[in-house]
């Protein structure tokens, strides 16, 4: 960690109030670009199914396989994705993956107009983009311990969070009414163009390099451990962190079923609620208010009801609201669905913004890239079989049953926090451990 990041404590003296994190430029324009980023990815959320559902007559499973390959790189790539986020320049790695997916996005409008758009591309540019994604992801997650000090980390990630859920909440309007007026291949110009402002702003930011990347810039490679045997540290940390094991069992229990779950909604809304592709839209911008209001309070809330307590309590007291999106009907039913997914979206908020910050307080900046992976690599490495869950779910017991499945399940992931040392305590530990 740079010596700016320190906190001096001298003589028991305690250390100064870290600056407003919306003082340092450089977290600024992480943000800036990263919410551009985030409004681009909604779009395309919206879009690939809508395109292969619309244009190109996909079927439930067909649609889910999309799903499927969006999320197989983290199974297949996260761990050594944290190797190279570890040893490489961050900002150039990412800056790399924003144009790779820029120029795959634009490619789609492009086919469509020549007549080579088929479901085959669009799987390819889809699992292309994947690649790329898992990489970003990883690295980007590395990013903020450098850039802010350790004080500062949920009230910055609490605003990258605010960030994603406004995006949320304009992306997939704006993505339904873009489809309607110019269709779904446009579209992705504009996910073209939020990929190119976001490599735009990481170029501008400043990121210190951690100390394997400093080695390695000055070839001091020495020593150097196997890249098999790097891939699994972040594995070993984890494992002897009872924490971050329940943390780590809970998302991914959680992430299995609520992939499964959006492997199938928009069949669901589209099919069985009679959906326009606007009122689609309208639906996922409603379930970003609950993220946008937590997100908002999220410092306040972990001070005044314990740091520790706030992981569990947002996995376990809005899961009656999730049952709203199995009720939902066609018409004003379709209220229900975006009430779920803002109860759902306000767990996510305020989960990922204490789970996260604790990970990345406690893990040291030598890991960060290996750890953030391994979290990946299971937490995210299931969601390509979630994907196919749901796609078969949907197929064999039809829509409204499959999604009864899936909210349950999700719900049923706050058991591993609850059982946990979490349970009786108030504050997470401030030191590594």
């Amino acid at each position: 960690m740079s010596a700016q990041h320190v906190l001096a404590h001298k003589d028991g003296e305690q250390a100064a109030a870290p600056r407003s994190v919306l003082r340092n430029r450089d977290f600024l324009l992480l943000l800036a670009g990263q919410t551009v980023g985030e409004l681009g990815a909604r779009v395309s959320g919206v879009a690939v199914p809508l395109l292969a559902v619309q244009a190109l007559g996909a079927s439930v499973f067909e649609v889910s396989l999309l799903t499927f390959l969006t999320w197989l790189p983290y199974l297949v790539f996260a761990l050594p994705a944290g190797v190279m986020a570890d040893r490489y320049e961050l900002r150039k790695l990412m800056i790399t993956c924003d144009l790779v997916r820029m120029v795959l996005m634009l490619s789609l409008p492009v086919a469509a107009a020549t007549g080579h758009l088929g479901l085959g591309y669009l799987y390819a540019v889809v699992g292309i983009c994947g690649v790329c994604t898992v990489l970003f992801n990883v690295a980007y997650k590395s990013v903020l311990p450098r850039i802010a000090a350790p004080q500062q980390l949920v009230d910055a990630n609490a605003k990258l969070v605010m960030g994603q859920d406004a995006a949320e909440l304009i992306g997939p309007t704006v993505s339904g009414v873009l489809i309607g007026l110019v269709g779904a291949a446009r579209t992705f110009l504009t996910n073209g163009l939020a990929f190119l402002v976001s490599a735009l702003t990481l170029w501008l930011i400043r990121i210190p390099q951690g100390p394997r990347q400093r080695a390695d810039s000055g070839n001091v490679l020495e020593g150097r451990v196997p890249v098999r045997t790097e891939m699994t540290e972040g594995l070993a940390f984890i494992r002897t962190r009872p924490i971050l094991l329940a943390i780590l069992a809970c998302t991914t229990t959680s992430n299995f079923f609520v992939v499964a779950k959006s492997a199938i909604e928009v069949n669901f809304l589209v099919h069985d609620l009679h959906a326009t592709s606007v009122q689609v839209g309208l639906v996922f911008s409603v379930s970003a208010v609950g993220g946008l209001i937590v997100g908002a309070g999220a410092a306040r809330l972990s001070a005044r009801i314990g740091s520790a307590r706030v992981i569990w309590a947002a996995m376990t007291l809005p899961g009656p609201l999730y049952l709203l999106m199995p009720l939902a009907g066609p018409g004003w039913g379709l209220a229900l669905y975006g009430l779920g997914l803002a109860a759902f979206s306000a767990n996510v908020g305020l989960y990922n913004i204490a789970s996260g910050s604790y990970q990345q307080h406690i893990t040291p900046d030598g890991l960060q890239g290996r750890v953030n992976a391994a979290f990946m690599w299971i937490c995210l490495g299931v969601l390509p079989l979630g994907a196919l869950t749901g796609g078969l779910l949907g197929s064999w017991l039809g829509l409204r049953p499959a999604l009864w499945i899936c909210v349950l399940g999700a719900w049923s992931a706050a058991v591993f926090v609850l059982l946990s040392p979490l349970r009786t305590m108030r504050d997470m530990p401030a030191e590594r451990t």
